[in-house]
């Protein structure tokens, strides 16, 4: 294992000026300071205390886990919202921000190997696989933490009202006169469980039955899996009259399917989104939605972890819950 010696010897400068690198002193350049900090990645090197918890010294940097597994990318808009506020509201308060990534030069680390390389002050988890072994140790760690759409009970948490959400748009389409009403759903999680009992709720309050065939497992921001899914729902003997999708953008692939199928939305089926991006209300008719506040999502996400990081014990570890609103759009038909 490469030793400090080895770092000094490839860079040129002296033991002591390694130590000072990689330990975040303010008297190296940071020209310098990187140099080091990738001989030591090429070298192999890890410190004596890099399983320990994060130093009490801070570096004024946060770690940002968004996982492309979903293929998402940071261009989908509910997302680049999120964190294009949650960027203004650190840097405000002299915070910047470094993505976590599995490789740094030539070494391949976990996230948590990353976060303790890198010393993050804390840890802002945006969008990731909640179930993958280095995510949940990430969120296990010392590392202050705050996740955006899943609930953890050792870390802040800020969501939207899954539950009001999805109870407004429930009633205003049951309002407009459906009675047979599917809800294509994402994968299982804290936000998609709490929306399915906020359906079931709502349809159960109004006299309603949940047919078990109008309840489909779908993927959250996918619209030809939303696509395959609703021709599947509108060629049932006994069809509905108007599917929630779990998002917008699989929302539009509900309504290429009705075209496909040669019918048109509201007069021949109801559709109905959720997240209220700006493309669902650019469409013609704009979509039946509900409008999250991405903006608000990203900034409060950096003002508790920022006081996490710097008031511990004056923060408790809640999770924030967000209101949302109706977009009543028109791609919900009233049939009375």
């Amino acid at each position: 294992m490469a030793t400090i010696k080895d770092i000094a010897n490839k860079c040129g400068v002296s033991t002591s000026t390694v130590s000072k690198a990689l330990n975040g002193y303010r008297d190296i350049s940071d020209d310098k300071r990187e140099e080091i900090k990738k001989a030591a990645v090429e070298l192999g090197y890890l410190s004596a205390d890099s399983g320990k918890a994060p130093k009490s010294k801070k570096t004024y940097n946060i770690g940002v886990l968004f996982s492309t597994l979903f293929n998402y990318g940071m261009r989908n808009e509910y997302f680049a919202h999120i964190l294009a506020a949650f960027k203004e509201k650190a840097a405000l308060k002299g915070y910047d921000i470094t993505f976590i990534e599995h490789n740094i030069g030539k070494r391949k680390m976990s996230y948590l190997e990353h976060c303790r390389y890198r010393d993050f002050d804390g840890v802002f988890i945006v969008c990731a696989d909640f179930n993958e072994t280095e995510v949940i140790e990430l969120v296990n760690s010392s590392f202050p933490a705050v996740t955006i759409d899943q609930v953890f009970n050792e870390v802040i948490s800020v969501l939207s009202d899954n539950y009001d959400g999805m109870k407004q748009l429930t009633q205003y389409i049951i309002d407009s006169g459906h009675s047979k009403i599917a809800y294509i759903h994402g994968s299982m999680s804290s936000v998609t469980h709490n929306r399915l009992v906020s359906f079931h709720n709502t349809m159960r309050e109004n006299g309603l039955i949940v047919k078990e065939e109008y309840l489909v497992e779908g993927i959250y921001r996918n619209a030809e899996k939303c696509e395959e899914l609703a021709k599947s729902l509108i060629s049932l003997p006994d069809p509905p009259t108007c599917i929630i999708a779990p998002d917008d953008y699989a929302a539009m692939g509900v309504m290429n399917c009705a075209k496909k199928m040669g019918l048109k939305v509201p007069e021949d089926i109801s559709v109905a989104g959720y997240d209220g991006v700006s493309v669902s209300q650019a469409i013609e008719p704009k979509l039946t939605t509900v409008k999250q506040d991405t903006d608000k999502l990203g900034s409060e996400a950096a003002r508790q972890l920022i006081n996490l990081i710097e008031s511990p014990m004056t923060t408790s570890l809640d999770s924030i819950s967000l209101g949302v609103s109706l977009i009543e759009g028109g791609t919900v038909k009233k049939i009375h």
